[in-house]
């Protein structure tokens, strides 16, 4: 019996066609490994297996394709030759790269017959997303978090794609809350892992902008204060990195600055502090001597759960043991020597060279030093503490993995696969896992159609191939508008590139404009009533003369259909339970707003330069505001093919 008897009884006919077809999986995460090895063994040939990411400790219970041996190497590698092993009659090409680089344009897309989604995160799902509907390619979308899983199959003007699909906004928190008047742990959490970190380890602060407010006469006063504050801090970080400095004085000195002086500041804010309890500065040497009273009581161990002056983060003030100690709670004193040890640790690693240093939940001297220090700042606002292994749950927004649920996500998505190689559109199905139904815990829903609406799916997309350094953008967008006399506005992602009273780009190269392989260029009907144009730029073909033209235009030109008004919103109603990546699992509704944002026609000028620090950001799930204002996280968690986020983690910049 060979090996492919099995499944050659199960798919009949359509077993010899997967020899020939090609399969892109994006991904070798939890999900990713599962997924290749059934790929594999279903009896796929023809494999491109794409991952970005490396092997970390943490992923060897789950992601069996591993070994210890491996850590630090090319997920994607290490994958394909361990799978190869499974069948020796099956190629897989390993990609250890970015999915979003250039050289991975439409024109790539098109070369597969199917693509695998097996992504951590929602931006390169998007991308993914609109790479296929670009191409006309099915892609099945998955994900998992938990006992809960979710596998979509999304095909091109029969179903609904990604971006379809609204995207619950993500939990916000007040800046000010997190710097000033924090009232839950993972406010203090955040504040240690975003702000006292990179103060302390992370890159020294630029005075530029206090230079700037002080010339456009802001307050003196609290520009002063301000110079003061950043003094201080610039003093310890000095100390910490300095040689001649005893590295636990300079610990000493970073407490005082942070849970004594600091504290001693906001309180000075009488109004602050009129309805709600304030902070109680913390004292080293009382709290090391045992001494130390807090809210009236002496400082003793507390459970989780209790706010008497304890928090929980670790066994010992030295170890970080993995295990159950990690879930033990300290005193404060074993907080406090947490934060010294833990600051000693980091401070020797800058004076051995170490440039900078930032969070990382699988590095134990920063998970260490931000257990310590929001606990510690937990103590001061009367807040419950958390123990170490709850404090790396939050501030590495880890989302439980369980190996079973990617095994039944993964086979799923084979399954869905198939339907979509047999052009049979009417067997494809929605699948859930859920756990909340124990003795029915898959479900399927029938396939929605595209949203009328959609930003990126009812798009009229084209190619075309051209060398970006002598097409210009006018060669491009009258080529594919073919002499039609419309009105048009033209765009690159969120710039403007013309309108029908400004042309002046259309005499210069794409490259000039930093239009390159890979992007789109978007015509819109300033009328608004044809479909919006995107155009996909690729390079020419390898065999195109040297001496020919400086584009090739597609053939037949593009023909864009009536534009289409979006789907009448129903009345709030749940549907059958949708895991949306990087949301909290709940049941999906359809008045939900999509924030995927979508070219206007009328859209003001916008400038052709660099993005600024807070548009780079930004684009990384960041979003800076001002002091008052919120600050969102587009969650791009680490997880599994993360289909929902555990504990809610802001980052401030």
């Amino acid at each position: 019996m060979s090996r492919n008897t099995h499944a050659r009884a199960i798919l009949g006919a359509d077993h010899a066609r997967l020899d020939s077809t090609k399969v892109l999986l994006v991904g070798a995460g939890g999900i990713g490994c599962e997924l290749l090895k059934n790929v594999v063994l279903t009896g796929f040939k023809n494999i491109t297996l794409l991952d970005l990411d490396t092997i970390d400790l943490s992923n060897l219970n789950r992601q069996f394709l591993f070994r210890k041996k491996d850590v630090k190497q090319s997920k994607a590698l290490v994958a394909a030759k361990t799978a190869a092993a499974f069948n020796p009659d099956v190629h897989i090409t390993p990609l250890h790269a970015n999915i979003k680089e250039p050289q991975f344009d439409v024109a790539w897309f098109g070369g597969f017959d199917i693509v695998l989604n097996a992504l951590d995160n929602l931006d390169a799902r998007r991308h993914v997303n609109k790479m296929c509907m670009a191409a006309n390619v099915p892609l099945v979308e998955s994900g998992t978090a938990g006992y809960f899983g979710q596998v979509q199959p999304l095909l091109k003007d029969r179903t609904e794609c990604f971006d379809c699909i609204p995207k619950p906004t993500p939990k916000t928190f007040p800046v000010c809350t997190i710097r000033s008047t924090p009232s839950q742990p993972i406010h203090c959490i955040v504040w240690a892992k975003s702000y006292l970190v990179p103060q302390l380890f992370g890159e020294d602060e630029d005075e530029g902008e206090l230079d700037d407010a002080e010339r456009q006469g802001e307050n003196a006063e609290e520009i002063a204060n301000l110079r003061k504050q950043a003094q201080a801090f610039r003093a310890v970080r000095q100390a910490l990195r300095s040689t001649n400095d005893d590295p636990e004085a300079a610990a000493k000195a970073a407490f005082e600055k942070v849970y004594d002086a600091d504290i001693q500041n906001l309180l000075i804010m009488k109004d602050m502090w009129r309805s709600r309890a304030p902070p109680v500065p913390l004292d080293f040497d009382t709290i090391q001597s045992g001494s130390f009273v807090l809210r009236g009581t002496p400082a003793a161990p507390q459970t989780n759960g209790t706010s008497n002056g304890t928090n929980g983060a670790a066994t010992n003030g030295h170890s970080h043991a993995p295990g159950l100690k990690d879930q033990k709670t300290l005193t404060l004193g074993d907080n406090l020597r947490l934060f010294v040890s833990s600051a000693v640790r980091l401070a020797e690693r800058l004076r051995a060279g170490e440039g900078t240093i930032s969070f990382d939940k699988d590095d134990d001297d920063t998970l260490d030093f931000v257990t310590a220090s929001s606990n510690l700042r937990s103590a001061a606002y009367g807040i419950p503490g958390k123990t170490r292994w709850e404090v790396k749950e939050m501030a590495g927004n880890i989302i439980p993995a369980i190996a079973t649920t990617n095994a039944v996500v993964s086979g799923l998505i084979v399954l869905q696969a198939l339907h979509l190689l047999r052009q049979a559109p009417n067997a494809i199905r929605n699948v859930h896992l859920s756990a909340s139904k124990a003795a029915i815990p898959l479900s399927s829903s029938s396939v929605i159609p595209p949203d009328p609406g959609c930003a990126v799916c009812r798009d009229c997309y084209t190619v075309v191939r051209c060398d970006p350094t002598r097409a210009t953008l006018g060669d491009v967008v009258h080529g594919v508008m073919g002499g039609a006399g419309r009105e048009v506005s033209v765009f690159e992602g969120q710039r403007v590139l013309s309108d029908p009273d400004w042309d002046d780009n259309f005499e210069r190269t794409l490259d000039s404009l930093g239009i390159v392989q890979g992007k789109f260029v978007t015509i819109v009907d300033e009328d608004d009533e044809l479909a919006t144009i995107a155009v996909a730029i690729c390079l020419l073909p390898y065999n195109h003369p040297a001496d020919g033209p400086a584009l090739v235009l597609p053939d037949p030109l593009p023909q864009p259909g009536k534009k289409s008004k979006p789907r009448a919103v129903p009345p709030p109603s749940p549907t059958p339970l949708d895991i949306v990546p990087n949301t909290p699992a709940k049941k999906r509704r359809r008045d939900e707003v999509d924030d995927m944002p979508e070219p206007s026609a009328k859209r003001a000028r916008v400038a052709n330069g660099s993005p600024s620090k807070a548009q780079r950001l930004e684009e990384d799930g960041l979003i800076i505001v001002d002091a008052m204002d919120v600050v969102d996280v587009d969650a791009d968690a680490h997880g599994d093919a993360a289909a929902t986020t555990g504990p809610e983690v802001i980052e401030l910049d």
